[in-house]
C-alpha cells in the first residue's frame, strides 16, 4: 500500500483530523499524549510560528518513542521551502490552506500526502488534475454542507474534509457526512485557545474522545 493511501485511509477511518499549534514546546507535547489517549491516530500540527518546525521536530522524536502508530501531519503549507523543510522533519502527511502547484508536484512524486484547501470547482478540477485525491473544503463554515452537496456528483473520485468552524455539536457533524465528507477537520473548536492557555489536558482528552464517538456514531447511522 503506498504511503498516500495509508494516511488516506487512516483519516477517513478516524473520521475527524484534530489540527492545533501552540507556541510552548511542552504544551505541544502534552495535548498530543492527551488526544492520543483519547484515541486519536491522525493529527495535524499547524505550521503557524516560528517555533513550529522545531515543536514538530520534538512531536516526532516523542512519537517514535511513545506512539508508534501515530501519523503526524503538518499544516498550513504554503510554499516549497515549508515543504522541503517538513519532510526532512519526517512529516507523514501535508496539509495547505490554497492549493499549491509545485508542493503537489514535490510531494506526490516522494508518495507524500498532500491535501490542498479548496473553495471552487477550479480550484478542485486544478488539484484533481494534479494528482490529488483528498481535497479540503476551506474555509468550511463559509462553504458549508449544501456546497459539497452541489458539485460532490462532479467528482466521483475524490474525498473531501471541510476544516475551518466546523462545530464538535452532532447535528453540525450530520450535516457534513450527510452532504458526503469523509472526514471533518477541527481545530479551535476542539482544541480552544482556552484549553491551551489553562493547560487543561484532561478536559482536551475528554472533549476529543466525545467528538470522536460522535463522528462514528454518525458514519454508523
Amino acid at each position: 500500500m503506498s504511503n498516500i493511501q495509508k494516511v488516506s485511509d487512516a483519516i477517513v477511518k478516524q473520521g475527524i483530523l484534530p489540527l492545533y499549534f501552540n507556541a510552548d514546546e511542552n504544551v505541544t507535547i502534552e495535548i498530543l499524549r492527551s488526544i492520543y489517549k483519547a484515541g486519536i491516530r491522525a493529527v495535524e500540527y499547524t505550521n503557524r510560528g516560528e517555533a513550529a518546525l522545531r515543536n514538530f521536530k520534538k512531536m516526532v522524536e516523542v512519537r517514535n518513542v511513545e506512539m508508534s502508530d501515530l501519523l503526524l501531519g503538518i499544516g498550513t503549507i504554503k510554499n516549497m521551502a515549508a515543504a522541503k523543510d517538513f519532510v526532512d522533519a519526517g512529516a507523514d502527511f501535508f496539509i495547505s490552506p490554497g492549493f499549491v502547484p509545485e508542493v503537489a508536484d514535490f510531494l506526490i512524486k516522494q508518495d507524500k500526502f498532500y491535501s490542498p484547501g479548496c473553495m471552487t470547482p477550479t480550484e478542485i478540477i486544478a488539484a484533481e488534475n494534479a494528482g490529488v485525491n483528498f481535497i479540503k473544503l476551506f474555509p468550511g463554515n463559509m462553504l458549508g454542507p449544501d456546497f459539497l452537496s452541489g458539485i460532490k456528483d462532479i467528482f466521483p473520485n475524490l474525498l473531501f474534509m471541510p476544516t475551518g468552524g466546523v462545530d464538535t455539536t452532532r447535528e453540525n457533524i450530520e450535516g457534513w457526512f450527510k452532504a458526503g465528507v469523509s472526514a471533518v477537520g477541527m481545530g479551535s473548536k476542539l482544541i480552544s485557545k482556552k484549553l491551551m492557555s489553562e493547560q487543561n489536558y484532561a478536559v482536551i482528552e475528554s472533549e476529543t474522545k466525545k467528538v470522536l464517538e460522535t463522528v462514528h456514531s454518525v458514519k454508523k447511522s
